[in-house]
């Protein structure tokens, strides 16, 4: 996908130190820290904390100068093995100049996150061809399937596949982890994508991943319908959409009209308008973004998307 050669980061090992980072939002209160080490301790790792993770710059964790140094400092510590942000929120896109990219490439460690850790997962693989990890967080709730699909891809290392486990409910059909195929088939190609909002903040930057021949994963939450009908139009413009292989559309939560609009598109309609005309297979339910389950998916790793099953399968491993 990149000019540069992919590099796979070293498999994490129950008794790893993992460096708690908070590129993004502040966090208000000391329970969200605590869970987030018994979570992950949990898990079997070992925790340590940045020097400015519980900083503050009005709704950010810190200056971007400070998280920028916490990123620098777990990247240079020969006994961390890899860096797992506390929550996600906004801000992390005012780090990205301030990252020593030739730092971070010598010394390619796990780096995962989600939502407004699209920013920095994104920026961090195009600068340097590491596979980082679209990722829970380390305050998101750690469930089975969360568990497993993480274990599977980023420690295991295997050629893992990304598919919907069903939720028993008292009903007579399980809704939850329901997929939708918009277009059937199946493609090849690397994976790219995350949070919707923040992928399309990086356009016209350095930062924006290559779309060529992609498989490309989004993910939204509170956002207008009118909002995402922007976003994808920036992407269709760009003509970065036409360019991909194939489209997984994780939880777009708590996406409404807007109110007191005239009148709106849904999201089945605005995803059908842009996603129906590329002629690449495209479904819609994956389990990642917003919501309680999530897969760990690698960007740069080659997956095959299989829009009928409703899968991603890896055909490589993320991890050495």
């Amino acid at each position: 996908m990149n000019a540069m050669t992919l590099i796979r980061p070293k498999r994490l090992q129950p008794g790893d130190l993992i460096g708690l980072i908070n590129p993004s939002g502040a966090i208000y209160e000391h329970a969200p820290y605590e869970q987030a080490h018994a979570r992950l301790r949990a898990l079997g790792f070992r925790t340590k904390e940045g020097a400015n993770l519980r900083a503050r710059y009005g709704h950010m964790a810190g200056t971007p100068q400070q998280r920028a140094d916490d990123i620098h400092a777990h990247v240079a510590d020969p006994e961390v093995a890899g860096l797992l942000a506390v929550t996600g929120g906004s801000g992390a896109n005012r780090v990205l100049p301030l990252l020593d990219y030739d730092l971070i490439g010598r010394h390619p460690k796990f780096l995962g996150g989600f939502s407004d850790l699209t920013a920095l997962i994104s920026a961090v693989h195009v600068k340097t061809g590491l596979v980082t990890f679209h990722s829970p967080l380390a305050r998101s709730e750690w469930n089975a399937f969360s568990v497993e699909h993480f274990k599977a891809v980023a420690m295991d290392g295997r050629a893992h596949t990304l598919a919907n486990t069903l939720v028993p409910a008292d009903d007579l059909v399980a809704a939850e982890g329901s997929i939708h195929t918009l277009r059937g088939g199946r493609a090849q190609g690397p994976l790219v994508g995350g949070n919707l909002a923040v992928l399309t903040s990086l356009a016209g930057t350095p930062y924006l991943p290559r779309f060529d021949g992609a498989i490309l994963f989004l993910e939204d939450v509170t956002e207008y319908v009118y909002r995402i009908d922007r976003m994808l139009s920036t992407l269709m413009l760009s003509g970065a959409l036409a360019r991909v292989a194939g489209v997984a559309l994780g939880g777009f939560t708590d996406c409404p009209p807007s109110e007191g609009s005239f009148g709106s598109l849904t999201l089945d309609e605005v995803f059908r308008d842009y996603f129906m005309p590329l002629d690449v297979p495209v479904y819609r339910g994956a389990q990642f973004g917003h919501i309680k389950r999530k897969f760990t998916l690698p960007l740069g790793v080659r997956a095959e998307i299989d829009a009928d099953a409703g899968s991603l399968r890896l055909l490589e491993p993320a991890v050495v």
